[in-house]
């Protein structure tokens, strides 16, 4: 003869064992560890873009400076990210965003060959795509 299971045993395993596991969501509070490399790294390139770089095309300089600016602002806004209402999408965007424009920046400064600015506009995108991010 089959026995029915005792369906309050069943809900109480169930509640038990939800408590016990740890969320899948990421902290929020991850986005300051990312804005802490992320600066030091935007703090760092930038001193060696202003005492230390040294291109034989000047114009490549100011293309170190534009990352550079746009890795530092970018890397102070990563700092709100836990306080808005979607901070993964926000603190994704604006990291995508920093090593695509900001890192193509650099990369075609350092190496003098404008061939390796591919990425720069999907970072650019990144940007504008993190801050409208806010609107929603």
């Amino acid at each position: 003869m089959l026995r029915r299971p005792n369906l309050n045993k069943v809900a109480k395993i169930k509640t038990s064992s939800s408590k016990n596991q740890k969320s899948s969501k990421m902290d929020p509070q991850i986005w300051h560890k990312i804005a802490a490399i992320s600066g030091v790294a935007a703090v760092g390139l930038g001193a060696y873009g202003a005492h230390g770089f040294k291109p034989k095309n000047p114009t490549y300089k100011e293309v170190w400076h534009t990352a550079s600016l746009y890795h530092l602002v970018h890397t102070a806004a990563l700092l709100a990210a836990p306080t808005t209402k979607h901070p993964n999408i926000f603190g994704g965007l604006l990291t995508g965003g920093i090593m695509a424009f900001s890192g193509t920046c650099y990369a075609v400064a350092l190496l003098e060959d404008r061939k390796y600015s591919t990425l720069a506009p999907f970072g650019g995108f990144a940007f504008i795509a993190a801050w409208a991010s806010l609107l929603f």
